[in-house]
């Protein structure tokens, strides 16, 4: 019996041994000082809590004290994120231990709101400068910036100076005047029979059809207003951008014919004897299938170049294919023997709906589209 109780009373203490390394094991001190406290505060009497929580606490302060120190070395602005982040944690910490009796008897956390107080304006001060100084140069790059620093400056200190001010002027200065030219493909269009209802298709859907879907985002969401060339002519817009659309290998074959057969079999019942049993019988039939079908492709090159450097924002060719395939038949045999598929070719008097070119290119620029849109929206974005 003895024996049995200083067993327990090892598992006990081992138990509790291996709890409290759990904690001071753990890759992030903060996390486990902030659930050791909760334990304590549920259970006061909690050993593993009672014992990782004072090495916790001393542990990640000398671990944030020793970041910031290294932090304040550097030249980078950005060094204010990650000091007032560090300062963050300590604060969280402070809180932490500062709202739990249980665990404010074993630590006296420092309070370190006044630190963090002063590296957010500091670092608001230095944003703010640093975007005046952005703000006076050209280009949307620097225009992008200075709107960030702005915004920095107003997050770490909410309405500080003109931060808010500067910052929508910034906006402003960083938006880029698109204009969208219709598509371009002078060896299909004008070398084809079909008059002019492929391109002036193309030109609604391109063209018109991407500047409004752009425009109805608007101009505070991409930092871009979208023009057509006669647009921006008649507003007397001057344009940073433009983007030119060119539809490249243009296929649309004749349809291939394909002719083969299948064997349909079914097994059917053609009656029952006096006992109700019933008697079946197996029936076949041929069916003889022509195919016609084809694939069509199509390429769509989008370059965006600003026009005062020539400069290349972006070049991307986009491919979609289009297939179409109908099916039409007639057979010999028993009719029994037929599926319902095979009905639905014979039921059409072997009429085939093959699609009109027009309607081709509709569907090769429907699925090319969106991706379209979406290559001039991400290049536009910030």
């Amino acid at each position: 019996m003895k024996h049995i109780f200083y067993l327990l009373l090892i598992s006990l203490f081992l138990g509790a041994c291996g709890s409290s390394k759990n904690y001071l094991e753990r890759s992030n001190a903060d996390k486990a000082l902030s659930d050791a406290v909760k334990k304590l505060s549920k259970k006061p009497s909690d050993d593993d809590a009672l014992s990782a929580i004072p090495v916790l606490y001393k542990n990640l302060s000398k671990d944030h004290l020793g970041k910031i120190e290294s932090y304040r070395k550097s030249s980078d602005i950005s060094r204010w994120d990650k000091i007032i982040h560090e300062y963050n944690d300590l604060q969280s910490a402070y809180s932490a231990v500062i709202n739990s009796t249980p665990a404010f008897r074993l630590v006296t956390p420092v309070d370190y709101s006044g630190q963090l107080l002063e590296s957010r304006q500091a670092a608001a001060e230095e944003y703010f400068m640093s975007a005046n100084v952005f703000l006076e140069k050209e280009g949307r790059d620097n225009a992008k910036r200075a709107y960030n620093y702005y915004k920095k400056a107003d997050t770490y200190v909410p309405g500080y100076k003109d931060a808010r001010a500067r910052r929508d002027q910034a906006f402003e200065k960083s938006i880029v005047n698109v204009i969208i030219n219709p598509v371009q493909d002078n060896s299909y269009f004008f070398n084809s029979s079909w008059g002019n209802y492929g391109y002036n298709y193309s030109n609604e859907y391109f063209q018109q059809t991407l500047i409004r879907d752009l425009s109805n985002v608007g101009s505070d969401r991409y930092g871009a207003r979208f023009y057509t060339d006669w647009e921006a002519r008649r507003n007397n817009v001057k344009p940073d951008w433009v983007v030119d659309l060119s539809l490249r290998n243009m296929s649309i074959p004749p349809a291939s014919r394909y002719q083969y057969t299948q064997n349909r079999s079914a097994r059917i019942q053609t009656g029952t004897d006096t006992s109700g049993r019933a008697f079946y019988q197996t029936v076949t039939a041929t069916v003889y299938i022509t195919r016609l079908s084809f694939n069509a492709s199509a390429d769509m090159e989008v370059r965006i170049n600003e026009l005062a450097t020539n400069k290349s924002i972006s070049y991307r060719t986009f491919r979609e294919d289009y297939r179409w395939q109908e099916e039409r038949g007639s057979y010999r045999g028993d009719s029994r023997a037929l599926t319902s598929y095979d009905w639905s070719m014979l039921n059409n008097g072997g009429m085939y709906n093959e699609p009109r070119k027009e309607d081709v290119l509709n569907e090769l620029y429907r699925k090319i589209y969106p991706q379209v849109l979406n290559n001039i929206k991400y290049s536009v974005d910030w």
